[in-house]
């Protein structure tokens, strides 16, 4: 009986526990979501040091073998994460393409004008590590957000914490379409919903 009666109660308080916890996802508390924001931004201004590195060795913006071996990955440990592995595949798949963004922007722009001077920061060495740990920061913070993204105002947050981040920062806002794009997955909804 007393074994019984220790059970329910961690059951009850379980319940409480994850009703609590929901609680305080649905209270418009959007630092898992700034946080997202913010390192997805941080994700696309590495575009640059790769789009760099392409350009001086002649190489294309797509890298399908590396796309794909990072997505894999991504589901694995997205899976071992408790991440929906969908979901996080989806996402990264925008990180993707908003990085792809950045840097058919930025080759355009040099084939107009001039190309970056000095040489292009090293791939395999200085940029890749940084977007593996990022990577890693990610999934920790798409775990937090996860909860979130079928919530009907999710879209909303979104735009209001990328709102939020350009204000906390010096955020270049002709990078917008290319953050957009990041986050087009951060909702089941879609995509930034309009503020205000």
């Amino acid at each position: 009986m007393k074994t019984l009666l220790r059970v329910a109660t961690l059951a009850i308080f379980s319940i409480t526990l994850g009703v609590a916890s929901n609680l305080a996802l649905a209270d418009g508390d959007d630092t898992a979501i700034i946080n997202l924001v913010a390192l997805a931004s941080q994700r696309l201004t590495l575009a640059v040091p790769v789009a760099q590195w392409k350009w001086a060795n002649h190489r294309p913006i797509t890298d399908a073998p590396r796309e794909a071996a990072l997505l894999g990955d991504v589901e694995q440990r997205a899976r071992a994460a408790g991440i929906d592995p969908a979901y996080a595949r989806a996402f990264f798949q925008d990180q993707i393409d908003a990085s792809k963004q950045v840097q058919a922007a930025l080759f355009e722009s040099w084939r107009k004008s001039r190309a970056p001077a000095g040489p292009a920061p090293d791939l395999a060495t200085s940029t890749r590590p940084q977007l593996d740990q990022l990577t890693q920061s990610m999934l920790a913070a798409l775990a937090r957000v996860q909860p979130l993204r079928d919530a009907p105002d999710c879209p909303s947050r979104v735009a209001r914490s990328v709102e939020s981040w350009k204000t906390l920062t010096r955020y270049d806002s002709s990078t917008l379409p290319a953050l957009s794009r990041a986050l087009a997955h951060v909702c089941s909804a879609g995509g930034m919903g309009s503020v205000g």
